[in-house]
């Protein structure tokens, strides 16, 4: 990443996503997000606040995307999953360790270090053309010592609604914590689809 992160921040994103993204005072989350935007290299990024209007766009963008088909009751909608797109593919499925952690023969692992470098490899340019969706959610309710905190970068609409209705909406938790290092990080994309 050659150019400082706020520079690519304010590259990547319309101004309405960037002043939502610097209500979170958080350089540790911002560095984070423009490293993935940086690597990922998206046409247009879409912050989303988990407001009524975010959570709208992210479900209408599944349907002209073609990730979800609407169905005649009003607001509900199906996805489709490829035949051999069930679960996860334990065959390529790796857990990242540090050296010398071991989790079992049952468990396919590597090496933190080298899982990261080729992961990144296979993330340079991966949303080219793909509109990417910043999203905040919560483990547990709001403002306890319980919650989990949890940002997901994606390029699917169709991941981004569905998140929007597994989880409780995390924006304005993150925006009252500030500078906290303590949250789980998701990026993801669709890669190249063939059907």
């Amino acid at each position: 990443m050659g150019k400082d992160y706020l520079s690519i921040l304010e590259d990547r994103l319309d101004r309405k996503g960037y002043e939502k993204l610097m209500a979170i005072e958080n350089p540790h989350l911002h560095k984070f997000i423009a490293k993935y935007l940086d690597l990922c290299d998206p046409e247009s990024v879409f912050v989303s606040d988990g407001s009524e209007e975010d959570q709208r766009y992210i479900r209408e963008a599944a349907i002209r995307n073609g990730e979800e088909i609407p169905l005649a009751m009003e607001g509900h909608t199906v996805h489709f999953d490829g035949y051999y797109d069930q679960a996860r593919d334990r065959e390529n499925t790796k857990i990242l360790v540090p050296p010398g952690v071991n989790l079992g023969e049952n468990i396919r692992t590597m090496d933190r270090e080298k899982g990261l470098k080729e992961i990144h490899e296979i993330m340079k340019g991966i949303m080219k053309g793909h509109e990417c969706y910043v999203c905040f959610y919560t483990l547990g309710p709001e403002n306890s010592v319980f919650t989990i905190p949890c940002l997901q970068i994606t390029d699917s609409s169709y991941v981004a609604h569905s998140e929007n209705i597994l989880y409780r909406q995390g924006y304005r938790e993150f925006v009252r914590r500030g500078k906290t290092e303590n949250f789980f990080k998701f990026v993801h994309s669709e890669g190249e689809l063939d059907e």
